[in-house]
């Protein structure tokens, strides 16, 4: 592993030295996982200054139970699934703002979604950000993170016909973006 340019530190070194409080070290760190945990983070939030905010929030979190990585699996995927938590956390929070109502799973039809092959993903991420927070949240754990609704649903509390209906209903709101936007740019 090449930590931002440094090919003579290894990740334990980088792992240990942050455990120990080496700030350059740290700070290596950061600078090799902040722009792949922004990707994350930016997905989850509604703009990019919530998306900052739980970049933050995941990094705290990551310094704070460095401890607790026990070299099972990849660091990566340790460090993502903290900044998957904490973005949910951050939805958790805005529960209150916003409800989830239960939807019968027949009432939503799931449709062809192969109009998200041509979208740039800074284009899908811009659209996933205009989803409710609800629907995105559940959007990114199931298609981009890959949970399955029974899992979603215990994470967020919901049931799994909720997970279900979630899903089918920003799969058709990012297809109706989709859409409108081909459209308003002169494509059929």
């Amino acid at each position: 592993m090449s930590i931002a340019g440094n090919h003579h530190i290894t990740e334990s070194d980088l792992i240990r030295g942050c455990i120990e409080g080496d700030r350059r070290m740290q700070e290596l760190l950061y600078q090799h996982f902040s722009p792949k945990m922004y990707a994350v983070c930016l997905r989850y939030a509604g703009n990019a200054e919530d998306a900052q905010d739980i970049l933050q929030d995941g990094f705290v979190k990551v310094f704070r139970n460095l401890e607790r990585y026990r070299g099972e699996g990849s660091f990566e995927g340790w460090v993502r699934r903290i900044f998957v938590n904490t973005a949910i956390e951050h939805y958790r929070k805005q529960l209150n703002l916003y409800q989830i109502p239960e939807i019968e799973d027949k009432l939503i039809e799931d449709k062809d979604l192969s109009a998200l092959d041509n979208l740039a993903l800074k284009d899908l991420v811009r659209l996933i950000q205009e989803l409710s927070p609800g629907y995105r949240t559940v959007f990114n754990l199931y298609a981009v993170e890959g949970y399955t609704h029974k899992e979603i649903a215990e994470l967020l509390g919901i049931s799994e016909g909720t997970s279900k209906s979630q899903l089918a209903r920003a799969k058709a709101i990012l297809q109706n973006l989709i859409t409108g936007r081909k459209k308003s740019e002169g494509h059929p």
